[in-house]
């Protein structure tokens, strides 16, 4: 019987494919075996004796299992990591997230109205100096300035309505002392009439 090494290399030419990709029907093998040219095993082709195989299964589904696993948090311990900490994920990509939460925060919060454009300087520049761990610790912050800044006001206004008090008060006194020293002289003054008629 003969080897069919050359109908297997032309079939391959011929296919466009590798002679491993290649099937003769093992029952034709003597009619396969007297095509001794491209034209004749074209035609053993388009009869079905020579077949290209069908490209091997490489599934993915162990792959998408695992992937699956990994993001519960599994096969992720010690042994299974290469990289450094760093490598795995970078400070610099941690640190860019943060700041762009943080700073989305404090533009929403100023075109808000909720903090007024040098309060949102501040907190930026305190934001930029890593002043903020984190979303929350920066709304707990611009929740107790707001709440000193009230509190000074309140205590401003306070004091300048006890201000205004006082002064009202120091004016009616001086009007006051004012009228009486009036009515003292014209007093006198009658007194001083009186003695003189006399």
């Amino acid at each position: 019987m003969s080897t069919l090494r050359l109908q297997k290399r032309l079939a391959a030419t011929v296919m466009k494919c590798g002679k491993n990709k290649i099937w003769l029907d093992p029952n034709e093998s003597s009619m396969i075996s007297n095509a001794n040219s491209r034209q004749n095993v074209r035609k053993l082709i388009k009869d079905g004796l020579i077949i290209r195989k069908p490209v091997a299964v490489h599934s993915r589904a162990r792959v998408r299992k695992n992937t699956i696993a990994r993001r519960k948090g599994r096969h992720t311990g010690r042994g299974k990591r290469k990289g450094t900490a760093n490598a795995r994920m970078p400070e610099k990509v941690v640190w860019i997230r943060r700041m762009r939460v943080l700073r989305r925060l404090l533009r929403k919060y100023r075109e808000s109205k909720k903090i007024d454009k040098h309060m949102y300087h501040t907190l930026y520049l305190k934001a930029k100096g890593n002043g903020f761990k984190n979303k929350r610790i920066l709304m707990e912050h611009i929740h107790k300035q707001k709440a000193k800044q009230s509190r000074a006001k309140m205590f401003s206004d306070q004091a300048s309505a006890r201000r205004l008090k006082n002064k009202e008060g120091r004016r009616r006194r001086e009007e006051r002392i004012a009228l009486k020293k009036k009515e003292m002289l014209s007093a006198l003054a009658k007194e001083d009439e009186a003695t003189k008629k006399e």
